[in-house]
């Protein structure tokens, strides 16, 4: 899979020959002839119906000419070489010819014009389509040539990075097998629905954290990541990779005089100062160089690795999305999430979960931010493999998402979500929001998922039933007195509520107690 989370080894192996050629692509050299960044190449798609920039490196002070579609733009190389234009809103349709003139020319003959999308995250979004479920269906069928597909390789690293080794290509058989499989479905959705091309940007890395995803300096202004940004000053100043190294080839040398079997042969370190934990690094070696490219929005799987973190997450997750809207200079784009699947083993009795509060804070994100939203699918995990193959029902609803905000279609895009709750002689009726054609309870007649608690906090399975179209009545006969409840809240909730349209309810509690990861920085 492109994707491998197990590949910390060889990119410390290869990260200074690969830093070395972006940056040598990315700087011109006197007398260079005219060069454009590889998310400018043949099979392109621009994005329809607003200003596309496209830029790129020559000669100081040499004149450049961008033409396509009967419009021609000019601009001149700065002092350091670089250019950029814009060209006027395009319509959909292709393929046309993008020529750009400097000291030389470059024509790129297939270029559509359609919707493009970011696909961004970690490993959830990196699965490739070949892990997927009915990976053979899928890749045997995937011949849709006005879908077109570009990926940016992983590279880590503190040094914003103009440019990056890739290409777009045409979507199929032989091409969507390594592509990330919710970007792919997703866009044959949308390609599907609306019958224009798509162009698909796939940057997610496997692991990553969300503040490898922040512009670092934005860390650094805000009090409130200074426990993060101090640990990381920490193994800035004191770890040795070299030192690191030695210690594994030592292991591994005894490793092999011991005899031991296989599966005990020692991991290589993974150098942490180029990976895709450490603040910033992400920002600058995978986004910064798409940054600008003219898109539609974003679709975003991650939160795993910050699940130890949820109620920092709160603000993390939202200073992230305005920090990539405030680059691009798109105003704020379409941004929508995947909230975590169901992961880990089921529990006998209500408890607290770091999982529920990291789902917690990425449902509060849609009250933070315009044009957020948010693909529930705590129906779709698999408890003992946090990379569920399911990856098609997870490409619907974000696809919903676009199709109905965007796109306009009156379709059902957004789970039931919580409203309010009221104290009913010993039960709690919850209102919720969004509910469709009315909630429904899956499977059985009984809603599943429920727990209440009264002043002492002690939560316990609760009973309910279905009042209505947007009501659930929730008591138990332990609790007189009940205060609280909480749907859908542990790693791998038992629950059954939906809308009548299949959009399962948004996990939620109505108590703002302290959780688990609230002190951790």
């Amino acid at each position: 899979m492109k994707h491998s989370q197990n590949n910390g080894y060889w990119q410390t192996m290869l990260f200074a020959v690969l830093l070395t050629s972006l940056v040598f692509v990315a700087t011109p050299r006197l007398g260079a002839d005219v060069k454009l960044p590889s998310i400018f190449t043949e099979h392109m798609v621009l994005q329809q119906g607003q200003q596309n920039r496209v830029w790129g490196w020559a000669d100081e002070g040499e004149e450049i000419t961008v033409a396509i579609c009967e419009q021609t733009q000019a601009a001149v190389a700065d002092k350091d070489g670089k250019w950029m234009v814009k060209l006027d809103p395009l319509s959909t349709g292709g393929p046309h010819k993008l020529t750009i003139k400097g000291k030389n020319c470059i024509e790129f003959t297939d270029v559509l014009v359609g919707e493009v999308w970011v696909c961004s995250g970690q490993s959830n979004m990196a699965m490739a389509v070949s892990s997927s479920r009915d990976a053979d269906l899928e890749i045997g069928s995937a011949k849709y040539p006005q879908i077109r597909l570009i990926s940016v390789p992983q590279v880590g690293t503190q040094e914003r990075q103009d440019d990056f080794q890739g290409e777009w290509k045409l979507c199929s058989p032989d091409t969507v097998g390594d592509f990330s499989a919710v970007g792919y479905f997703f866009g044959r959705q949308l390609h599907q629905a609306l019958d224009v091309p798509i162009g698909l940007i796939d940057n997610a890395w496997g692991g990553s954290a969300c503040e490898a995803w922040i512009r670092r300096d934005l860390l650094e202004a805000d009090e409130q990541y200074k426990p993060l940004m101090d640990r990381w000053a920490e193994t800035e100043k004191n770890y040795d990779h070299e030192k690191a190294m030695a210690g594994y080839n030592k292991r591994l040398e005894q490793w092999k005089e011991s005899g031991k079997e296989p599966a005990r042969r020692p991991r290589p370190p993974r150098n942490p100062l180029i990976g895709q934990h450490r603040p910033g690094n992400l920002y600058n070696g995978v986004l910064k160089p798409t940054i600008g490219y003219g898109i539609r929005g974003a679709i975003w799987y991650q939160g795993e690795s910050n699940a130890g973190r949820a109620y920092q997450y709160r603000d993390l997750f939202p200073l992230m999305i305005q920090n990539w809207r405030d680059e691009w200079g798109l105003g704020d784009f379409p941004f929508y999430w995947v909230q975590l699947a169901d992961f880990r083993g089921e529990q006998a009795e209500p408890l607290e979960s770091d999982w529920a509060e990291l789902r917690e804070a990425q449902t509060m994100t849609m009250s933070k931010l315009a044009n957020t939203g948010e693909a529930v699918i705590i129906d779709v995990g698999e408890g003992r493999d946090i990379h569920p193959r399911n990856k098609q029902d997870v490409a619907r609803r974000l696809a919903r998402w676009a199709l109905a905000c965007d796109y306009g279609l009156e379709i059902a895009f957004r789970s039931p979500t919580y409203k309010s709750m009221e104290n009913q002689e010993g039960k709690i009726v919850v209102t919720f929001d969004s509910v469709g054609r009315g909630l429904y309870a899956f499977d059985v007649n009984e809603p599943i998922g429920f727990a209440i608690a009264g002043e002492d906090k002690k939560f316990v399975w609760a009973k309910a039933r279905l009042v209505g179209k947007d009501k659930v009545e929730v008591w138990s006969d332990e609790i007189k007195e009940p205060v609280a409840v909480r749907y859908a809240w542990a790693d791998n909730p038992v629950c059954n509520v939906r809308s009548r349209e299949g959009l399962p309810a948004t996990p939620f509690r109505t108590d703002d107690w302290p959780g688990v990861t609230i002190d951790n920085k």
